[in-house]
């Protein structure tokens, strides 16, 4: 009876093995080096959309880590997009508020460390399969962008396509 279970597992573990599993959550963070982001640093993800992938919604986060000493309520990103096949990406500026108006952080804080998860697209299509690529580059008048930790991206699954 051990044995047959024993066997039962590992083919159920193989056959697992041999399909590749459908994207729930894509995360990956990446350091600033010096915590000083300077424009001609772009961090960039690369995230595989396989065909099942395509048949769900998906919300897309911005994830910063930054110090206390950072001097401004918020971050602006130029995000570019490379969809599969196509050699320009599309890009847009966009918004990432860190703090409210008093100058309290919107994130998470352990000493003087901030975490932050900004969504910056809800409910994103993936239309085709292939390799997308992202690319954040800091869009802000002082450059370097100091105390900036980590910068990285989430995509989380957020349902069925209608």
């Amino acid at each position: 009876m051990k044995r047959l279970f024993q066997v039962t597992a590992g083919l159920l573990l193989l056959a697992a093995a041999c399909k590749p599993l459908k994207m729930d959550v894509y995360e990956k963070n990446l350091e600033i080096p010096g915590h000083n982001w300077a424009y001609d640093y772009q961090p960039s993800f690369e995230v595989n959309i396989l065909p099942e992938d395509t048949a769900n919604l998906y919300d897309i986060y911005v994830n910063v880590r930054h110090s206390d000493a950072y001097p401004y309520s918020n971050i602006w990103l130029l995000v570019g997009t490379r969809y599969p096949n196509d050699s320009i990406p599309k890009e847009q500026r966009v918004e990432l508020p860190l703090a409210d108006i008093n100058g309290k952080w919107h994130g998470n804080g352990i000493d003087d460390i901030y975490e932050h998860r900004v969504l910056i697209q809800q409910k994103a299509l993936f239309n085709k399969p292939g390799t997308y690529k992202f690319t954040f580059e800091q869009n802000m008048r002082q450059n370097p962008l100091p105390h900036v930790m980590n910068i990285g991206l989430r995509i989380e699954k957020a349902g069925k396509r209608p």
